[in-house]
């Protein structure tokens, strides 16, 4: 994921103007201000106001200076403003902070690329106005605004309203995960439009079609930049299920972004260990950048593994044989382990792949198959304790 960040890359003083050139982003201190005394985008205390219908997660976290200017973008923003001088008096640095704050709460502002410029007066330091870099002109954005709806509602038909939140989000997961394709060359794939109707994006893009779909169904989903522990910028999503929160990465549930497991055999299964996950379970390999505080996600009750009989507490010989056994007399492709402890992943791993705990299993298959040799393709995965172990 790109994000592009308020730091000076380079300085030159011009004819008295100081003009600094961002990573895709350009900022020129001018010595005029534009005159306007009061912003007819925002009054203070008033807390009335066309936020699109969705719980804007960054508005309400962020400390209150950032609400004039927040309240302002957005309204110009999905009003199809691209330029405009600016009514907030706000200081450089809490313009971005403002403003990605306005697009991770909004991914229907589809048409926003990645870079932006300001214009900011030379005395005060203070913003004087905006240009947004677009990726649909603006004769295209209502066509586009549709097929962007069509997908959605595509992928929310294949729900039921008799399911589940739980259900429905997981559906969704999946949805995306089936329909769109890992590529980081992809264009615009900071933008939802990527995963939605070119069906190829990257982190950026998967991330804001979920939460536009699940806004889209009325769910609370927000977007969550930052980084993660092989290193690079990436972002996923939160969402809330009967009161609790749950992270969920949709790309990293793509086999084509997660490539061969870590025993090299390329399993090329869904992934659904990023699907309702911990704080524990994520942390471990992604790390919030901190722009905003996040819910804690401590609760367990949506874990995949858990809804769907794979989750074994402790290590039980006879349990994990049981299971081993009835997976290939079902005729299931694989057998999908997670185990709640340390303890008890370690001690699995070493009965089912040093002891050999699976021949009674691969010997019921070749009885089956008429065959004299069976071959296992298996993957651990170490940061959620869980062992997948494919049959056919």
């Amino acid at each position: 994921m790109k994000k592009v960040l308020g730091l000076l890359f380079s300085l030159a003083l011009i004819a008295g103007i100081v003009f600094a050139v961002l990573p895709r982003t350009f900022v020129r201190q001018m010595a005029v201000r534009s005159g306007f005394e009061k912003n007819p985008y925002y009054q203070e205390g008033d807390t009335q106001w066309d936020n699109g219908g969705v719980e804007e997660y960054y508005f309400n976290n962020l400390p209150s200076k950032y609400n004039e200017i927040y309240r302002e973008l957005y309204s110009r923003l999905s009003a199809g403003e691209d330029s405009a001088e600016v009514y907030a008096e706000v200081s450089v640095d809490d313009f971005w902070t403002a403003y990605y704050a306005v697009l991770a709460d909004h991914p229907e502002l589809f048409w926003i690329g990645s870079g932006a410029e300001v214009q900011s007066n030379a005395v005060s330091g203070k913003v004087m106005s905006y240009r947004i870099e677009s990726t649909v002109p603006e004769n295209e954005r209502a066509m586009t605004r549709g097929r962007l709806e069509e997908a959605a509602d595509e992928c929310i038909a294949r729900t039921d309203s008799t399911w589940s939140d739980y259900g429905r989000i997981k559906s969704v997961y999946e949805y995306l995960v089936d329909t769109v394709v890992y590529n980081a060359n992809a264009p615009d794939n900071q933008c939802m439009q990527s995963a939605l109707i070119n069906r190829q994006s990257v982190c950026a893009g998967y991330a804001k079609a979920f939460q536009y779909i699940c806004h889209r169904m009325g769910y609370f989903c927000t977007y969550v930049t930052g980084s993660i522990r092989s290193g690079g910028d990436h972002a996923w999503n939160i969402v809330r299920i009967d009161g609790n929160y749950y992270h969920v990465d949709v790309t990293w549930g793509d086999p084509v972004f997660a490539g061969a497991w870590e025993d090299g055999t390329g399993i090329t299964v869904m992934n659904y260990n990023y699907l309702c996950c911990t704080d524990d379970e994520i942390l471990t390999t992604h790390a919030p950048d901190g722009t905003v505080a996040l819910p804690a996600c401590t609760d367990s009750s949506y874990n995949y593994y858990r809804i769907n009989g794979m989750y074994y507490e402790n290590w039980d010989y006879n349990t994990i044989y049981n299971a081993l056994m009835e997976s290939v007399h079902r005729g299931d492709a694989s057998i999908v382990m997670k185990f709640g402890t340390q303890e008890a992943y370690e001690t699995a791993k070493f009965e089912l792949f040093t002891k050999r705990m699976y021949y009674d299993a691969d010997q019921y298959l070749m009885t089956a198959y008429g065959v004299s040799t069976w071959n296992n393709k298996y993957a651990t995965d170490d940061d959620f304790r869980v062992i997948t172990i494919q049959w056919l």
